[in-house]
């Protein structure tokens, strides 16, 4: 178990935001750790935990380096200064990332090459692996290397965010020292391929680090020096770069000016390997402008996410999880074999729980109608679609058809900014309608809706999710969403749009609880009349399943039901601030945090009434994000079955795991969950995939 990290907690009813967060990837480092789960899984585990150290340090810490720049006197929710959060943070960090590489050491490493999979130190190859490596370094790498000097004709380089680099250090022939940095391209493989897998049934596979194989190669980049060493290093800088939306003229060229400007955020982390020498150190930090407490010093390989190179080039499927296929659900086959979506709808709304019901349901939606003549327009909300994008295809088509399309695309959607503004060109080039969201809020929610023409009448179709229009994440991330032609729904979208595309400032709607409008007022009213219940000595119950619990308004509600006897089942993947278990403060709380195979990605809220249960879906956290600065839709599910397989094969396995289920103690760690002797092991995954 890590260090106590929250022991500066002042006020003692909150958590550390960021220390939380930092939780959140150890258990991301023991499901890397868990030998239950495929050796290449293992792999992918610590790939994941790379890249999300990356991003944090990209987006929290320089927040946190922010706030200290324009000292801000800021204290968070659990008393500390940004000064006092920094420090934690690195020693947080420092603990989590020595447990990520002692694994990727001592269990991944060893056990990879039991496999037949080496990754080998350069200096280790045999002879003919090495000609071979050489003779990739001549033809491949060789011609894309830039070698940059430090003097006084050459300042020192730009060095761009998450690049590998080295620090060279050169003599030539007077004696004289001087000082290179050589950027390890990012554009090829990090782990070089040294021997083609052989033919056997399990074949071989040998790689060794591209950087070990530029510093072999240095002295090709300096003819006539003599290379005296070289030390890599990695660089993270600032990337969550305020977008001045209210100055901005135009939105797009304002974000693509945002994105350029990312590469040149200040530098938040400095990655060093021990063996660097402090001159060196020194040299990097002076002209990078970092403090000491800004420089890492970690064992190699600096930044692991590139171990997803192995989960997906060696082909060993004996070594991952098995191929999941997703369902269709019975209801909807028999839709798409007949050409009758809409009619099915209209029977009834209808269910998807991704990624075990398939997502290309809502593919097929769409696609139903751009080529449906009733169908009169499609509107639509996009905020990560990813690269090759089926929806939006089906919406191209449908405006080629000749319907009214109108899409929202979030240009702000953090880090897919790029992605996304290529799809709004696209779109327009066709002759969508492309709104690029709301001045001062992101659109988070997640709304599809479908107009159509059916005798003297108009219908509207629609969709509601938690989770994007990304067919590739659909497979990977646990979402729910369903399909609806409620008419009081379809009021809503409508309002929705208006309230999206024009001026409409709508402030209450029939069904929907939306952000930032009254998602909080009405979630306070359900929570309070859950408390209401329990003061008159009924049974009262909420169970919540979300991403996130940040909100101190929502966490005292909780601590408020807590204490008038309400029983509190939260279900929380990522950061929680709420403590759990404290004596007269929330002993009647339960935290539960599950990671595994899939992402835990939808947000449920089920309250129990008295019996008449309530569950609402939607794309909200429990953040002050989601509730005031972002346009979010929660919507409730209202049939029976529907609520249901909710209640009792959704969250009450969730809360019945002891497979993949971490339980939350009162100081914020987390105690992983087993079976106890003669009890069945619940894996909540596997059982929803059984289905």
């Amino acid at each position: 178990m890590g260090k106590q990290c929250h022991n500066h907690n002042r006020s003692g009813r909150y958590l550390n935001r960021e220390l939380s967060l930092l939780e959140f990837q150890r258990r991301v480092i023991e499901e890397a750790e868990d030998k239950r789960h495929p050796l290449l899984e293992r792999v992918k585990f610590l790939a994941i935990f790379g890249s999300n150290m990356d991003e944090f340090f990209m987006v929290r810490v320089s927040g946190l380096r922010e706030q200290i720049q324009a000292q801000l006197h800021y204290v968070s929710p659990d008393g500390m200064s940004p000064h006092e959060q920094l420090a934690a943070v690195r020693s947080l960090s420092l603990d989590v990332y020595k447990q990520a590489l002692t694994c990727l050491q001592r269990q991944l490493l060893p056990q990879l090459r039991q496999e037949g999979i080496y990754i080998v130190h350069y200096h280790q190859l045999t002879p003919a692996q090495r000609r071979r490596a050489e003779a990739y370094f001549k033809e491949i790498v060789y011609p894309v290397l830039t070698p940059l000097a430090l003097d006084p004709g050459h300042p020192f380089p730009h060095i761009s965010n998450l690049s590998l680099n080295l620090a060279v250090i050169i003599r030539d022939e007077e004696g004289n020292e001087r000082f290179a940095r050589v950027k390890v391209p990012n554009t090829l493989p990090r782990l070089v391929p040294v021997k083609r897998p052989d033919r056997a049934r399990h074949r071989r596979y040998y790689f060794t680090w591209l950087e070990q194989l530029v510093m072999a190669n240095l002295q090709h980049l300096f003819p006539g020096m003599r290379v005296v060493a070289a030390y890599p290093f990695r660089v993270i800088r600032d990337a969550d770069i305020e977008i001045r939306e209210l100055e901005a003229d135009d939105l797009l060229e304002t974000i693509q000016q945002t994105i350029r400007e990312r590469k040149f955020g200040s530098v938040v982390q400095l990655a060093v390997g021990k063996e660097m020498p402090p001159k060196v150190r020194h040299l990097l930090m002076q002209n990078l402008e970092l403090y000491p407490t800004d420089v890492y010093t970690l064992e190699h390989p600096l930044g692991l996410s590139h171990l997803m190179q192995l989960y997906e080039t060696v082909s060993r499927s004996d070594l991952k999880f098995p191929p999941f296929r997703p369902a269709v659900p019975a209801v909807l086959q028999e839709a798409s074999e007949n050409g009758n979506l809409f009619e099915v709808i209209r029977r009834g709304d209808v269910l998807l729980h991704h990624p075990y019901d398939s997502f290309q349901s809502v593919v097929d939606f769409l696609r139903a109608a751009a080529s449906d003549p009733q169908v009169l327009a499609i509107k639509q909300t996009l905020y990560r679609v990813g690269k090759n994008a089926p929806v939006v295809q089906a919406l191209l088509d449908a405006a080629e058809q000749g319907k009214q399309v109108a899409v929202l695309v979030e240009l702000k959607a953090r880090f897919d900014e790029e992605s996304n503004i290529g799809w709004a060109r696209t779109l327009e080039q066709a002759g969508v309608h492309v709104v690029y969201g709301l001045v001062g809020l992101k659109t988070h929610c997640k709304v599809a809706m479908v107009v159509r023409h059916e005798g003297d009448r108009i219908r509207r179709y629609v969709h509601l999710s938690t989770g994007n229009y990304n067919a590739a994440t659909a497979q990977i991330y646990e979402d729910i969403g369903m399909f609806t032609s409620d008419e009081a729904i379809g009021d809503d979208v409508t309002d929705l749009f208006n309230f999206l595309t024009g001026y409409s400032r709508k402030q209450d709607y029939r069904k929907l609880l939306v952000a930032p409008v009254h998602l909080r007022s009405r979630l306070k009213q359900l929570i309070q009349r859950e408390i209401q219940h329990a003061l008159a000595g009924e049974e009262a119950l909420l169970i919540f399943k979300m991403n996130s619990l940040v909100d101190t308004e929502m966490i005292d509600l909780l601590y408020e039901a807590s204490q008038a006897g309400v029983k509190v089942n939260l279900v929380v993947r990522g950061i929680c601030c709420l403590r759990p278990g404290v004596k007269g403060l929330s002993e009647n709380i339960t935290v539960t945090s599950i990671v595994g195979r899939f992402l835990e990605h939808s947000r449920i809220y089920y309250f129990w009434n008295r019996g008449r249960e309530e569950v609402y879906l939607g794309s909200a956290d429990l953040m002050p994000r989601n509730l005031d600065h972002r346009v979010e839709v929660v919507f409730p599910v209202e049939t029976p079955e529907h609520i249901r397989y909710l209640r009792d094969r959704v969250l009450e396995i969730y809360l019945q795991d002891n497979r993949l289920a971490r339980r939350m103690l009162p100081d914020g760690h987390y105690q992983r969950l087993y079976p106890q002797p003669g009890e069945p092991v619940i894996d909540v995954q596997t059982e929803l995939m059984r289905r």
